[in-house]
């Protein structure tokens, strides 16, 4: 199982970027698929997650409205619409796979929102 992000990179404020998940030894479809953010000296902490089976997503208050996680089960991705982006999204985000009792991290790509 493996999972690499991609995507990140510099954007200003009230930019947008988009950031993919690559997947490879199962299929996204079945596993319930989120998207986590970190900051230097801090703990990871849980962005946004999307359902298996059906695509049900949730988003952490801190960026609802503005960001949208979504699956494509043909290409095996998962992606992350950032949009109307802030300073405070400055973070490394990560890719997370939860099947079974197993969970699956990506090493992360590193976002950063300056002007």
């Amino acid at each position: 199982v493996q999972l690499v992000e991609s995507g990140g990179g510099l954007a200003q404020p009230g930019g947008s970027l988009r950031l993919s998940c690559a997947a490879s030894g199962f299929t996204v479809g079945s596993a319930v698929m989120s998207w986590y953010r970190q900051v230097p000296g801090a703990e990871r902490s849980w962005v946004a997650g999307i359902t298996k089976g059906v695509d049900i997503s949730n988003y952490a208050d801190s960026v609802k409205g503005r960001f949208t996680i979504s699956r494509d089960n043909a290409e095996n991705m998962v992606y992350l619409q950032m949009n109307r982006l802030e300073p405070e999204d400055t973070a490394v985000y990560f890719c997370k796979a939860a099947r079974a009792s197993s969970e699956y991290w990506g090493r992360g790509t590193q976002v950063t929102v300056s002007s």
